[in-house]
Formats: C-alpha cells, structure tokens, sequence
C-alpha cells in the first residue's frame, strides 16, 4: 500500500440552492486502502461520492487523482481514470447472463467468413477468470442474473468494474437488504479487492459491517468531516458518537497538511 493518497478532495463545497450538502471537506484514500464513509442521511455521503463519481462538481475546492487535480465533467470521465461506482441498484440488466453484463458496452467480435460475430466463448472465460480471482462463485454464467442471488449480483457487478480496468471502486450500500450469509460474500469481495491492491470507498449504514472490513473510517455529520478513525482501533460506540454530535473529533487532519510523504497517523486512542 502507498503512503499517498490516490483519490483526494482538498476543501471541497457542494450547495444546493441555500443547502450546503458539503462544507470545505477533506477527503483522502490511499491506495490499496479500504475507506468507509459513514454518516447519518443527509450528512453529504451521497453528494460526497457523486463528485467522485463525475455526476457533479464542486463549487470549491478540487479533486486529486494520483496526485494531480483534475476536473470531472462526466461519469465517463471518472470512469477513464479507472474510479468506478457501484450503486445500490447496480444497475445490471436482468435479462441478459453473466458474461454479458461484464462485456456490456465493450463485446468481444471475431469474424466469421468476413462477419463479426459475438464472441462468447472468450467473454465467458475472461469472466470466469474475474470471478475466480475474486475468489467469488456463480452457479451458472448463462443464467440470467435476475435469478442470482445479491451477493452474485454484487459479483457480477465487480467483475464488470474489473473488466473497465478500474482501481478505484466506490460502493454505495452494497449490503442492503442481503442476508447475512450473503453479506459475508460481500464483505469477502471488499477484502478480495483490497488484496488485489484496488481501493474500495464504502458506504453504508450498517457500521458494524464498515468496522469489520475498512482500513478507515470517515464520518460526516452534516456537510462537514467530523472524524477518522481507524477501522482496527475504533468501536461503535465511538463512531455513533460521531454521527448524532455526541463528540466532536479535534484530531482528523488529512493528507493536504502532510509533508514529505509521511504517513499520516489518523488513529485515535481512546
């Protein structure tokens, strides 16, 4: 894992008409890192992550990707840098298999007789290949995926990103409305992505989850960071704490203050 951060937001500030979504954040991950983000709703997650994501941009501050800042007009453009964001909803298509939704946009022709023709005998084995390496299992890569389970559709969902060469995956909610059998699937997909070296930014409202998994946690409570906390050293207790207002964190600088590559200390005893 690299000492800098690979995605960065320097003083970022969002509104919305007289609505402040976010006010002057810091955002930092690094590479390799698996970085919750976690508040109560209405805290600027949702905003946060959109213009990670390309859908909108700030009104202050900038984004750093690598190091350098760059602008997002566009999710296409968010998702040429290899920052690739997996909603809730996952947007898969139901009615088409496995392998299809990975090459979804980006098929493999071959031609036959001088006709391109789908190839699907490469699509299913690249997509296997993705699969195996997330260590995740699909019964079938020809059933549609409207018959798979959420912890497969999640899979399917990752393999897509993996496809597009994406380092950096954003995902919102991904344990929503799962069981706990398949919720463990997920959260062995986010440590099976961290060990791969890609950097995960996770958004959920199940905290117990986030600790289990994130290197890191960052709480915002109403526009603002209010705290990080390192997934290792922190409790539940704590980050409520943190969410409602309870305790105020005076102790979350960011990589913007840090000089010579060092890595900054962001864990905080109790």
């Amino acid at each position: 894992m690299n000492d800098g951060p690979i995605v960065e937001l320097r003083n970022v500030t969002k509104r919305f008409g007289g609505v402040v979504a976010l006010d002057h954040v810091e955002f930092a991950v690094r590479e390799g890192e698996v970085m919750g983000l976690v508040g109560d709703n209405g805290a600027g997650k949702s905003t946060l992550i959109k213009i990670l994501s390309g859908v909108y941009p700030p009104d202050e501050g900038k984004l750093y990707f690598r190091g350098r800042p760059v602008m997002l007009h566009k999710p296409q453009d968010a998702w040429a840098l290899g920052i690739a964001t997996i909603y809730q909803e996952l947007a898969l298509a139901d009615k088409m298999n496995g392998h299809e939704n990975v090459f979804l946009g980006r098929e493999v022709v071959s031609s036959r007789l001088g006709i391109p023709v789908l190839d699907r005998r490469r699509m299913r084995h690249r997509t296997y290949e993705l699969l195996e390496g997330l260590g995740a299992h699909v019964p079938s890569l020809e059933a549609r995926v409207q018959f798979l389970s959420g912890g497969q559709r999640q899979a399917i969902a990752i393999a897509r990103a993996l496809n597009l060469e994406a380092s950096v995956f954003i995902m919102d909610e991904p344990m929503a409305a799962l069981a706990v059998v398949e919720v463990r699937k997920v959260l062995d997909l986010i440590r099976q992505l961290r060990g791969r070296g890609h950097t995960v930014i996770l958004i959920s409202h199940n905290l117990r989850d986030v600790i289990a998994v994130a290197d890191r946690m960052t709480v915002l409570r109403r526009g603002r960071r209010v705290g990080i906390r390192s997934g290792a050293a922190t409790h539940l207790d704590e980050i409520v704490k943190l969410i409602t207002g309870a305790a105020e964190d005076t102790n979350s600088s960011d990589y913007s203050s840090i000089q010579g590559g060092a890595r900054p200390n962001h864990e905080v005893s109790d």
